[in-house]
């Protein structure tokens, strides 16, 4: 870039960056505009302020597709998510400070001048920009720092779209992170045994020619390593270990309680190493959130018990308080978080008895709904459901369930209510017919006489 340019450049950046009120406009452009075409428009918007040909994105928080490009595609389509990790693991020193770094990067075959900037939402994967230049002329202090705040903000609403995902799109997202691991897995084992199969002639004592064999044995070995970094990868991006999406939580309701006088009490999973997928992290913690905000409405309060634990291919989050105890059952219908629930194949349970608190319960499975197994119909719910089952199976009204259980007529109502829609019927009938075909009802000198 000779001075003319260097000054014209100069001029472009100053013309649409330089007031607070067009970087506002700029950064409006892009939150504006839908994700499928989010990466364009950034390229659009940043053309002035650092002029560059193409532009690469590394997803933390995108559970689909880690990598995006933009650009001509005979190079946005030559660079891919392990290139793009090898450079963020290069340049952490710097990005590491909140600075962008530039200076030249092996990208698509060859070495070319880059700006690259790094951001991440609290308690997530980091996310990485690469803008691709066309000439190695040093970008301006300024510039680099307004690139950095437009990023780290891009990245942050990019975040807060992944947490309140549609119902729609957390199942999708799911599928496609659970289709795209099984195709790394089956793209790295076909390639293994190739490149197995091509290293074993040229370690063979057959050929005398050594420094061909060195060369190639070198080439394979680092393509396998680079296969498995890609699968490595992969995983983190649409993964996260328990412990952190558990510290991640505590740390996010720390804030809400902090003027309540609630005391907050955490148990984090035991298993804390266990990967847990990231829509089903997302949504256990929007869950317990949910849950929280709607327990501080109550009257009374003074305890928080917050825990997640493993059982089986199930993580269970369960919030406690020590309320009165008049939670509905439809508590969790606030913000969708019950039909985000339950698109990923997921239960919610409210149980609220008058004068001792209220326990709601999530139960997410780690694996993608399948087919569903033939099994006990009454599986599915609570001990106190089955009690009340049984007690409907005796054909008792809930005045006499509710004196038989020692509970409150409503918490009967709402029990009744869980137990219809976990059997999946519509009328008390229906439900102690199932009942009667499970081997319900139990003694009747086990309750209270109506």
């Amino acid at each position: 870039m000779d001075g003319t340019d260097g000054r014209h450049a100069d001029a472009r950046r100053q013309r649409d960056w330089g007031r607070p009120e067009d970087a506002l406009a700029r950064a409006v452009e892009v939150l504006r505009t839908p994700r499928p075409e989010l990466l364009h428009r950034l390229s659009e918007v940043l053309a002035t302020l650092v002029p560059h040909v193409a532009v690469a994105q590394l997803s933390g928080v995108c559970t689909v597709s880690p990598a995006y490009t933009h650009g001509p595609p005979e190079l946005a389509g030559a660079v891919g998510s392990v290139e793009l990790d090898r450079l963020a693991g290069a340049v952490a020193a710097t990005t590491a400070t909140g600075r962008p770094w530039q200076g030249e990067a092996e990208l698509a075959g060859r070495r070319r001048p880059v700006v690259v900037a790094a951001a991440a939402p609290e308690g997530g994967g980091s996310a990485l920009l690469v803008l691709v230049r066309e000439s190695a002329e040093p970008v301006p202090e300024g510039a680099l720092a307004l690139l950095q705040q437009l990023w780290e903000l891009v990245v942050t609403h990019g975040d807060h779209r992944a947490v309140d995902a549609a119902p729609k799109h957390a199942a999708v997202s799911r599928a496609s992170a659970a289709a795209r691991a099984r195709a790394i897995a089956e793209f790295t084992g076909m390639h293994s045994a190739a490149l197995t199969a091509v290293l074993a002639p040229l370690r063979s004592a057959a050929l005398d020619d050594a420094t061909a064999r060195r060369s190639a044995t070198e080439l394979a070995v680092t393509a396998l390593l680079d296969l498995r970094r890609g699968a490595d990868l992969d995983r983190a991006l649409s993964e996260q270990s328990a412990d952190a999406a558990f510290a991640r939580l505590d740390r996010e309701l720390r804030p809400l309680l902090r003027h309540t006088g609630v005391r907050l009490e955490v148990a984090p999973p035991v298993e804390a190493d266990r990967s847990v997928p990231a829509d089903t992290a997302h949504t256990a913690r929007e869950a317990v959130r949910a849950a929280v905000l709607v327990m501080l409405e109550q009257e009374g309060l003074s305890r928080l018990h917050v825990s997640w634990r493993f059982s089986g291919d199930t993580l269970r989050a369960v919030v406690r308080d020590d309320g009165p105890g008049l939670l509905a059952a439809d508590a969790l219908a606030v913000h969708r978080t019950a039909d985000r629930i339950a698109a990923l194949g997921g239960t919610c349970a409210v149980e609220a008895v008058a004068g001792w608190g209220t326990t709601v319960t999530v139960d997410l499975p780690l694996a993608l709904p399948g087919q569903p197994v033939a099994g006990d119909p009454l599986d599915g719910l609570q001990p106190r459901e089955l009690e009340v089952l049984d007690q409907l199976a005796h054909g008792r009204r809930n005045r006499d369930i509710a004196a038989a259980l020692h509970i409150s007529e409503s918490t009967v109502k709402f029990h009744v209510a869980n137990i219809l829609a976990k059997l999946g019927v519509s009328s008390r009938g229906e439900a102690a017919a199932l009942a009667h075909r499970a081997g319900m009802p139990g003694s009747p000198a086990l309750h209270v006489a109506s």
